[in-house]
């Protein structure tokens, strides 16, 4: 995968973000803010692994983002980013009931985040996309699927002596993926930022 200019700036902040967050820690193990920060920091960065990998740090996003909730158990920041990270992992899996145990875990978070702060258009949307993801993952997948055998079957001699090209199927799949996790989470944050930044009425 070749980065734009702005996943390159990205992968450099979430990186800064993550060594800042780990330096914070050893300072002050108990700042669930900074457990927060290092969570999402390390879920940003996930995007831009391997799958083996990107499921590997998704886990240690998870596990900071569970101990600022041991702290804050009323955290809504650090429940939001989770369900975040188990919508990653479901469309990470490919078995379509692993996958919903995912999803249901993210929903109930965005619900718990809901919970937390009512007023909050991003969570309010973070919950209606949920809903609908199950069957984003079934599109997704099926299609990687549909790729993958219409290349096998279609071009046996091909395959075999190309073995990159079923490996950049299965990148293909993963950045197919992500690309709708990021599109979703991206859709879900403007709302949000328009919705809280719209500017007040023209005094007559």
């Amino acid at each position: 995968m070749e980065f734009s200019q702005d996943d390159f700036d990205r992968l450099l902040l979430f990186e800064h973000t993550r060594k800042t967050a780990e330096a914070n820690y050893a300072a002050n193990p108990l700042d669930a803010d900074n457990l927060t920060k290092w969570g999402g920091a390390l879920l940003e960065l996930s995007q831009f692994q391997s799958v083996s990998d990107s499921k590997n740090m998704i886990k240690d996003a998870v596990e900071k983002l569970e101990e600022a909730l041991t702290i804050n158990p009323t955290k809504h920041d650090a429940l939001w980013c989770i369900g975040n990270a188990h919508t990653s992992q479901a469309f990470l899996t490919p078995d379509r009931d692993e996958a919903q145990v995912y999803f249901d875990k993210a929903q109930e978070c965005f619900q718990k985040a809901l919970d937390e702060d009512p007023g909050n258009e991003l969570y309010h949307k973070s919950l209606e996309v949920a809903a609908k993801a199950p069957g984003f993952h079934s599109e997704i997948h099926k299609h990687g699927t549909s790729q993958q055998s219409a290349g096998s079957s279609g071009g046996g001699a091909t395959a075999a002596s190309n073995p990159k090209s079923s490996k950049k199927k299965s990148s293909d799949l993963k950045y197919d993926i992500f690309g709708w996790v990021i599109l979703a989470v991206g859709i879900v944050a403007w709302v949000g930022m328009t919705k809280s930044h719209v500017p007040p009425p023209p005094s007559r």
